[in-house]
C-alpha cells in the first residue's frame, strides 16, 4: 500500500539521520545549550538574514504554538485566527488550554484577508464596551493554509501594516513553511517572510526531521523568561541537542529547501493525473497537500490501496480526499497511484 495521508508518516532524511549518528558519542549540553544547536541558530540566522533573531528549538507543532502564542498574551487576551486555521480545528483546543481565546474571523479559500481583519479590529476599538470582551493581542495565521493555499508577498504585508498600525503582534505557522516557499508562483522568500511577522516557526517534523520545530523571534524580542515558560509547558526536552543536531543538517547546503522543492515536484505530478482523469479539485493548491473531490465509491476504491484522509463531505455523495506528499515521496509512488487510477 502506498501513502499519501500525510508528510509526517514517515522517518527522517538520512543526513539528518546521519548527523545524530555522527555525533552520538558526544556529551552536548543538556537542554538545547549545545554546540550543535547554537550552530543550528546561527544557521537559521544566515537563512533569513537577521543575526539578531532569537531561536528555540521546540519538539512539535502544537507545543510551539501553544507556548509562544500563551509567552505573548496576557490573560485577559486571545488570538484572532480564521476558522479553518489549524490551531482552531486541529490542536484539540490546545491554545484555549492555556486559557487563551482564539477570535475566529471568516477566511477566504483558508486565508485571512487583511479588509476583514481591519474591520474587526475596528469594531473592536470603536466598541464603548470592549473592556468587557476578550482583547485581540496576537494575530495568527499558516503559511501555507490548512488549504494548501499561500498568502502573496502584498497580502503578507497588508496583514503585517495592519497589525503594526494597531501594536499587534503578527506569528506565523510554518509547520509546512519550506513547502509553501517552494511551491510555483510563491513570491515571498524566507528573509521576506521574516521580516514582515514578528515570530514564526520553521517545521522540521514534515520536513526531513524526526521530530522538531523552530520557533524564531524576529521583529520583537521573546518573552525574557521564555524558557521558563517553555518548561512551564513540558516543552523543553534534556537532550536538546537531538533537535539542534536536525537542524544543523536540514540548514546544511540548502538541505531543507531541496526537500521542499522535492515534495512540490511530486505534488504537481500527482495533481496532474488527477486532471488528466477530470476529477474536480476542492480548492486550487500549488503546494504539497492536493485536495480531491472524489465519488464516495471511487474513495472506498482507492482507500484499498492508498492511504489517504478524507477530509470531510460535499453533496451527498462525494468526499473531499486529501492526497499529501513529502520529501519521502518518491516517482514509483506516483507511479503507481497512476496505475490504480
Amino acid at each position: 500500500m502506498i501513502s499519501f495521508e500525510c508528510d509526517y508518516n514517515n522517518g527522517a532524511h538520512p543526513k539528518v539521520l546521519e548527523n545524530l549518528v555522527r555525533h552520538n558519542g558526544a556529551f552536548p549540553t543538556p537542554y538545547g545549550f549545545d554546540e550543535f544547536s547554537e550552530r543550528a541558530k546561527e544557521r537559521i540566522r544566515e537563512a533569513i538574514g537577521m543575526p539578531d533573531a532569537q531561536i528555540f528549538f521546540l519538539t512539535g507543532g502544537t507545543q510551539a504554538n501553544a507556548t509562544t502564542i500563551d509567552s505573548m498574551l496576557y490573560q485577559y487576551e486571545g488570538v484572532i485566527c480564521v476558522g479553518s486555521g489549524h490551531i482552531n480545528v486541529h490542536e484539540a483546543g490546545a491554545v484555549e488550554f492555556t486559557e487563551h481565546k482564539i477570535i475566529t474571523i471568516p477566511d477566504t479559500d483558508g486565508k485571512m484577508e487583511a479588509k476583514v481583519l481591519s474591520k474587526y479590529l475596528d469594531d473592536f476599538y470603536h466598541d464603548g464596551n470592549r473592556d468587557h470582551a476578550v482583547h485581540p493581542g496576537l494575530v495568527y495565521i499558516t503559511f501555507p493554509t490548512e488549504l494548501g493555499t499561500l498568502y502573496t508577498a502584498k497580502e503578507l504585508d497588508d496583514i503585517y501594516q495592519i497589525c503594526q498600525h494597531y501594536d499587534i503582534p503578527l506569528y506565523i505557522d510554518g509547520a509546512r513553511l519550506g513547502y509553501g516557499l517552494k511551491a510555483e508562483g510563491c513570491d515571498i522568500t524566507l528573509p521576506y517572510l521574516a521580516r514582515h511577522c514578528d515570530v514564526f516557526y520553521i517545521g522540521g517534523t514534515k520536513i526531513g526531521a524526526l521530530c522538531g520545530e523552530a520557533v524564531v523571534f524576529t521583529n520583537r524580542q521573546a518573552h525574557k523568561h521564555f524558557f521558563s515558560i517553555q518548561k512551564q509547558h513540558g516543552a523543553v526536552i534534556a537532550k536538546g541537542a537531538l533537535i539542534g543536531l536536525q537542524f544543523e543538517a536540514l540548514f546544511t547546503d540548502n538541505l531543507y529547501f531541496h526537500l521542499s522543492q522535492h515534495a512540490i515536484d511530486m505534488a504537481m505530478k500527482m495533481k496532474a493525473l488527477f486532471q488528466e482523469k477530470g476529477y474536480e479539485f476542492y480548492v486550487d493548491s500549488p503546494t504539497n497537500q492536493q485536495f480531491i473531490v472524489l465519488p464516495d465509491a471511487e474513495a472506498e476504491r482507492l482507500a484499498q490501496h492508498v492511504n489517504f484522509t478524507h477530509f470531510g463531505q460535499t453533496g451527498k455523495h462525494h468526499t473531499i480526499c486529501r492526497f499529501v506528499t513529502s520529501w519521502a515521496t518518491t516517482e514509483e509512488d506516483i507511479n503507481e497511484l497512476k496505475r490504480l487510477l
